[in-house]
């Protein structure tokens, strides 16, 4: 195992490049504001599109991508970390052709991804994103040394907000800190439970105005999602809202963001290099 785990690290330092599939990272700052859903949705959404998307829960020991769609699996990335299981004997089948790799629920001791780990975790990672077309990482909350690492190494990172001050101020916390890490990485906003299209807009605005001022960032506003009992609904009974009824107004609003997002091109979004995931994760772990 250990000549295996040298050998893939020993190929992650090479300059040899190896397509990837892209990397987004969802936070929110603030807990509660519907992020993992998002995350969820969001992939199912992509992989209609005919992508090959690869969902991952990195609220480790408390994730709940899985109960949002009422799956269930025998392994989580945590089995990964204790060296019970192969990276690629924790992905699972999903929703819509969607791959998930579980955080785990309600384990007796939660795992810590320290440097270490996480250069495990890079090697392996590094030849099953071939298969892919996108990584979703659904991000736990808080930041740290760690967690700044994988932040810092994505190709861009959606904010999930809601309206509420305090949320908006979690959120723009996160972001000031990500900036100040790595002032090149874009920005993706999403407002969650917008009481009306126009307080979804005018809370986007009023990021975009905080983020123009203090940061010098134009971050994309990439839509709203309206309140909808239908979402409420989708959670009991653990289903996705998108496939519960792809009619109810978060549907649709899902819909707009994969078409703007998918569109981006057309915007002006801020540039990154081109560089894969594990490429940056490598550099920021091995050469800094």
């Amino acid at each position: 195992m250990s000549d295996q785990a040298e050998k893939l690290r020993n190929r992650l330092l090479s300059n040899i490049p190896i397509k990837e599939a892209k990397t987004l990272a969802v936070v929110s700052g603030k807990g509660g504001v519907g992020k993992s859903n998002f995350s969820l949705n969001f992939s199912i959404s992509l992989a209609k599109q005919g992508n090959r998307v690869l969902l991952f829960d990195l609220d480790i020991g408390m994730g709940n991508i899985e109960i949002l769609m009422g799956k269930h699996s025998a392994l989580s990335i945590a089995d990964f970390f204790a060296g019970k299981a192969l990276l690629e004997e924790v992905v699972f089948q999903g929703p819509q052709g969607v791959e998930y790799i579980s955080g785990g629920t309600g384990l007796s001791q939660l795992i810590r991804m320290d440097k270490e780990s996480i250069a495990h975790f890079t090697t392996s990672l590094h030849d099953i994103l071939r298969k892919y077309d996108y990584l979703i990482l659904d991000m736990g909350a808080g930041l740290n040394e760690e967690t700044l690492a994988i932040l810092l190494s994505v190709n861009e990172i959606f904010v999930i907000t809601t309206t509420e001050p305090t949320s908006l101020m979690d959120a723009y916390a996160t972001m000031k800190y990500i900036h100040l890490a790595d002032s090149s990485l874009p920005f993706y906003l999403v407002v969650n439970r917008a009481g009306s299209v126009k307080e979804g807009q005018e809370t986007l605005s009023r990021i975009e105005n905080v983020l123009g001022k203090f940061l010098g960032r134009i971050p994309v506003k990439l839509g709203i999602i309206l309140e909808d009992k239908i979402v409420q609904e989708a959670v009991k009974r653990q289903i996705p809202f998108v496939l519960l009824n792809d009619r109810s107004q978060a549907a649709k609003g899902m819909v707009q963001i994969i078409e703007k997002y998918i569109n981006k091109e057309s915007y002006n979004a801020e540039k990154r290099d081109n560089r894969s995931f594990t490429a940056r994760l490598k550099q920021f772990l091995f050469e800094r």
